[in-house]
C-alpha cells in the first residue's frame, strides 16, 4: 500500500488526547520535565520544535524548562486543540509558545519556521504514512549543533507485518466496533500478562497497571486502544535510523533500544556544527 493510500486510513490520534486531558495531573506535568530533561539536557533560553505535539505536555515541560521558544505543530486538528488547551491552563501568557496545525511531510511549512537548537518527535515520525521522509524533514529543522530526539517503532519483521494488517483492519470497521476489536486483538497479550503475573505469586502488579497512568499520562485501556488502532504504521532497526542520520551529518549521543519488542527504539542525535 502506497503511502496517499495509507493516509485514507489514519487512527484519530487527537480523540485520546482529549482524554488525557481530563486528568491531567501537576505530577504527570513534572515527570514529562524530568523525561524530558534527561533526554536533551539544560533547555534554558534554547529553541524547541515539538514535531507531533499531541497532548502538549512536552512542550508545556520545554517552556517550564525555561525554553526561550517553542513552537509546536500536529497534522492531527484535535491533537493541535489539546496542545493549545494544555497551553490556555497552564501557561497563557507564554508569548514565547506558538501552536499550530501543521506537516512534518510538507517542506514549505518547515522552512517558513526556521531551525531550532532542539527538535522533539516521539513516537510520531512512523505514523505520517512517509516516515523516511519525515525523519528526512525533521532533520532540516534541526540547527548546527543542536539536537533530535526521535523514537520508531521497533522492526520485529512478521510481527511488525501481523500489527501492521492488525491496525489497518481497525480504522476499516466502523467506528462503534473499534473498542470491541481493540479488546478482542490484545486479550491474548493481556491473558499472558496476567497468567505471569500469578505464576510470579504476584498478581497485584498486573491489575496496578490498569488503575495507573503511563508515562504518556494515558491510562492502560487508551494505550490499548491507540496501539491497535495507530495507523499509518512502520517500523525501522535500530541500525538503519543510526545509519541514515549518519549519512546526514548527525552523530549518535544516546540510544535506548527496547530489545526485541513491539515499542519504540529512542535516539538522540547531535548535528555536526
Amino acid at each position: 500500500m502506497n503511502a496517499t493510500a495509507q493516509t485514507r486510513l489514519r487512527f484519530g490520534f487527537g480523540e485520546n488526547w482529549k482524554r488525557f486531558l481530563d486528568g491531567v495531573s501537576e505530577p504527570q506535568i513534572l515527570s514529562a520535565e524530568r523525561a524530558l530533561q534527561a533526554l536533551v539536557g539544560d533547555l534554558r533560553d534554547k529553541s524547541f520544535l515539538d514535531i507531533g505535539s499531541g497532548s502538549g505536555i512536552h512542550s508545556l515541560a520545554a517552556i517550564r524548562l525555561g525554553a526561550s521558544r517553542v513552537h509546536s505543530f500536529d497534522f492531527d486538528p484535535q491533537s493541535v486543540a489539546c496542545t493549545a488547551e494544555l497551553k490556555r491552563r497552564y501557561q497563557p501568557a507564554a508569548q514565547q509558545w506558538t501552536v499550530e496545525s501543521g506537516s512534518v511531510l510538507d517542506p514549505e511549512y518547515l522552512k517558513k519556521l526556521g531551525l531550532f537548537d532542539v527538535v522533539y518527535s516521539w513516537g510520531v515520525l512512523h505514523h505520517t504514512g512517509n516516515m523516511w521522509k519525515a525523519l528526512d524533514m525533521a532533520a532540516h529543522t534541526v540547527g548546527p549543533g543542536g539536537l533530535l530526539v526521535v523514537a520508531i517503532y521497533n522492526d520485529q519483521g512478521i510481527w511488525s507485518r501481523y500489527w501492521k494488517a492488525i491496525k489497518r483492519a481497525s480504522n476499516r470497521i466502523p467506528r462503534p466496533l473499534r473498542p470491541l476489536y481493540a479488546a478482542l486483538v490484545i486479550s491474548p497479550v493481556e491473558s499472558r500478562e496476567l497468567a505471569k503475573a500469578i505464576l510470579k505469586l504476584k498478581p497485584q502488579q498486573y491489575f496496578e497497571r490498569w488503575t495507573e497512568s503511563s508515562e504518556r499520562g494515558m491510562n492502560r485501556w487508551r494505550d490499548i486502544v491507540d496501539w491497535v488502532g495507530g495507523y499509518p504504521f512502520e517500523v525501522a532497526k535500530p541500525e538503519e535510523i543510526f545509519a541514515y542520520y549518519r549519512k546526514a551529518g548527525f552523530v549518535l549521543e544516546k540510544l535506548t533500544t527496547c530489545g526485541s519488542s513491539k515499542a519504540c527504539n529512542e535516539f538522540v542525535f547531535r548535528r555536526a556544527s
